[in-house]
């Protein structure tokens, strides 16, 4: 990921759905009596049996001892039943291209969060004028994805309270032209080699994550600056390297010469919540920070050089910020990652130092005395998200993840140790993530031709890993340090940028955005190309204005049902949930999911089933249909893996011919099964979904508003391409900043419905 309170408002009502062919009940049938049961509960035997009592008309005993049996009973007085809940019963939001954010009619979207805000009590109001330091003690920059930690009123660790907890969030990036975060420089920055100090350390404290405490006053949702809960983590944060990759000699380095610690967590994106009530951060695109000599290969003369090439650090690669320039100290000096060094296992220079990035790192959100720890066993590569599958007292947990670049690949780790229902309230939440996240099995997904699908363990034991032409792996920890090399041994299927992933809480199923391919083509030619299969069955051209996008400009939504086995299957089927795709694109080609304007989306990115309502919220990161609609956030309400049908693709090839691919698309949406919620202002992506237990609250962050501002025109606020959120009456200054919605019902109800 990586892209693009002011409230236009536009409710309507809607049919029960009819999704599910088989005999089973509706997945509304069985969520309302499911939310029916739980409000019950949530009242207290007290409450549970007044109602009892009321819908029987019994009263309590007394009464006439002259004719007990006959005599009337007093008249009581019954409350009409609440009318049922309908899902998605908001009215559709139109694109927009307006420098604010958009919800339907009788919601409320307020900032809570932005760029900048203090996060502690001696740390001064943000100017936002790029003069601005202490970024250690502020919320970074680019806010990703999320997850509310609830806390009760009076400050303890909780798994419903509402009105109080904690935003664990992701701070991926930073807006930059060149070299500079243009945004945070009084000036607009350096751009030239060698960087100014100050600068580089204002970057570096950007990135990473931030806890900031919520809370509710006087009915309205505001953060704390000076909670005891709040904290940064950024790149001087000390972190442990956990799992099967401690110790390895691939992470040894100079600051940890035995393998064994690492600094900081970089460009992290998607998110996860552990059943232990733990945060889960995914590190994205991260090797772009660090550069490597031209003469490096040489130096190295080694295998090490066909792993930094397969992960994107060819020798000569410039870094992104040029941050190895900011001075002679040991926390510039890691972003090269050079072998200058004479020492045999790397521990006198940061050669190993790429090794140490791309894992699923683990923090404790309610306590930062805990270690942050970076869970090798769950394999390196650009992360999104991390989704557990279904638990079952007994069985291991199986947690889904996604590579995040085009032609990569869809992964799943089961844990060894089978799930204990104790350790969802386990005193040590640290200690209970090395049990079940330390030791396991590392699985990639191949896609059929015909519906169906296989995980391949990673493994070293497998003949195709262990006698791999393009690598030698030394030992399990290498492969799972080099995950990608270990999917490319086994013949793993190469998706369309396989980005978050979320299960479906009705039924288990695992959903993957893929949010495009411009390397997707009927007729490949050249390493990066990748040809057209079942599971991306789409290259095509897309025109912007006057520009031809090819390959699979907007992505689809696939989805996964694992076999009897469950979390431990080695096989599963699959379909497609959603093509992205303009309303107006042709149907037998492009739109095969039949969008309509009220539904049409494009890179689909961001997305999270909430657990209240069981809507499958989905984000875009788009830069396809941006000359139409800024990006967005849709809700919808899906089947069932293969209630849809098969459909054959005609690609155009050079000759004018066609190459036909079959692929299964899901059951056809409609104005009440599917429709836009949220769009955002100019230049952003959306990304980031949590809520409160109660499905009241919805917190969602705007990523990099005005982007696409020229670094140039710094001095000249009326250039900017963005000026939310204080063109929506939030902080200082006119420069545009990431920030968190919070999203509410004006009535008082329940998001989404």
């Amino acid at each position: 990921m990586n892209k693009p309170t002011d409230l236009a408002r536009h409710g309507a009502d809607h049919d029960d759905i009819d999704l599910n062919t088989s005999s089973n009940e509706q997945f509304s049938t069985v969520m309302n009596a499911r939310l029916s049961r739980r409000n019950m509960l949530r009242g207290g035997a007290a409450t549970a049996a007044t109602a009892l009592l009321s819908t029987f008309g019994l009263t309590a005993c007394g009464g006439s001892d002259d004719d007990p049996v006959t005599a009337a009973p007093p008249p009581v007085a019954t409350t009409p039943p609440a009318p049922v809940e309908k899902l998605l019963g908001f009215t559709a939001v139109g694109k927009s291209l307006a420098d604010t954010v958009v919800v339907p009619a009788g919601y409320t979207a307020s900032v809570i969060y932005a760029l900048g805000d203090p996060l502690a009590a001696g740390t001064a109001a943000y100017k936002n004028d790029g003069t601005d330091t202490d970024f250690e003690n502020r919320a970074g920059d680019h806010h990703d994805g999320m997850e509310f930690f609830s806390l009760s009123a009076d400050g303890a660790v909780s798994t419903t309270g509402v009105t109080r907890g904690l935003l664990a969030m992701n701070h991926e990036a930073t807006t930059n032209e060149g070299l500079a975060s243009f945004f945070v420089h009084a000036n607009g920055g350096t751009n030239t080699l060698p960087r100014p100090a100050l600068e580089v350390d204002k970057e570096m404290a950007l990135h990473g994550l931030s806890i900031v405490e919520v809370r509710t006053n006087n009915g309205k949702w505001e953060y704390l600056q000076n909670s005891n809960f709040n904290r940064r983590v950024h790149q001087q944060t000390e972190v442990q390297i956990s799992g099967p990759v401690r110790g390895n000699a691939l992470v040894k380095t100079k600051y940890s010469p035995d393998g064994t610690k690492f600094r900081g967590t970089l460009n992290n994106c998607g998110t996860g919540r552990t059943p232990w009530n733990t945060y889960l951060s995914g590190e994205e695109n991260w090797a772009g920070y660090f550069t490597r000599s031209a003469t490096d290969n040489a130096a190295r003369g080694d295998k090490s050089v066909a792993s930094l090439n397969r992960y994107g650090m060819a020798q000569g690669a410039a870094s992104r910020h040029g941050w190895e320039t900011g001075g002679a100290d040991d926390k510039y000096a890691r972003w090269n990652i050079s072998k200058s060094g004479t020492s045999p296992d790397g521990t006198d220079d940061y050669r190993n130092e790429l090794n140490g990035e791309g894992y699923i790192i683990e923090m404790d959100a309610y306590d930062k005395t805990r270690p942050l720890k970076k869970r090798t066993a769950l394999g390196r590569f650009a992360h999104e998200s991390a989704a557990f599958g279904r638990l079952l007292a007994g069985a291991p947990l199986a947690i889904y993840m996604g590579d995040d670049s085009r032609g990569e690949y869809i992964y799943k780790f089961v844990s060894s140790a089978p799930w204990n229902p104790a350790d969802a309230i386990a005193a040590d939440r640290i200690a209970t993530g090395d049990k079940y996240l330390d030791s396991g099995k590392l699985y990639v997904a191949k896609f059929n031709a015909d519906g169906k699908g296989s995980w391949i363990e990673l493994n070293i034991a497998n003949a195709a890993i262990a006698a791999y032409a393009n690598y030698k792996f030394a030992d399990q920890a290498d492969v799972f340090v080099n995950a990608r090399l270990a999917a490319d041994a086994v013949g793993a299927t190469k998706m369309d940028r396989p980005e978050w992933c979320s299960v479906n809480p009705a039924n288990g199923e695992i959903y993957y955005t893929l949010t495009n391919n411009s390397n997707r083509r009927a007729e490949p030619s050249g390493s990066s190309q990748v040809g057209v299969d079942a599971a991306n069955p789409r290259a095509y051209t897309d025109m912007k204005g006057t520009t031809a996008q090819s390959g699979n400009p907007n992505g689809h939504i696939i989805r996964m049902k694992e076999d009897a086995a469950g979390s431990t299957a080695t096989t599963f089927s699959w379909d497609v949930y959603l093509f992205g795709a303009e309303a107006a694109a042709a149907a037998s080609t492009i739109n095969l999911s039949g969008l309509s304007a009220d539904q049409d989306f494009s890179s689909p990115d961001g997305m999270s089933f909430t657990v209240s309502t069981g809507i499958c919220w989905f984000q875009t990161d788009d830069g396809a249909y941006t000359d139409v609609t800024n990006c967005m956030m849709l809700a919808g309400l899906p089947g069932t893996v293969g209630d849809g049908k098969k459909v054959t693709v005609p690609n155009a090839k050079a000759d004018g011919s066609v190459l036909n691919v079959d692929t299964y698309v899901g059951k056809a949406a409609t104005a009440d099964t599917l429709k836009r919620f949220l769009v955002g202002p100019k230049g952003c992506e959306l990304t980031g979904i949590a809520e409160t237990p109660d499905g009241k609250a919805l917190f969602v962050n705007i990523q990099h508003p005005g982007e696409n501002t020229a670094a140039a025109n710094i001095g000249d606020v009326t250039k900017y391409t963005s000026q939310w959120p204080a063109n929506a009456g939030y902080g200082a200054g006119k420069r545009p900043r990431s920030a968190t919605l919070v999203i509410t019902k004006n009535d008082g109800g329940r998001i989404g419905s």
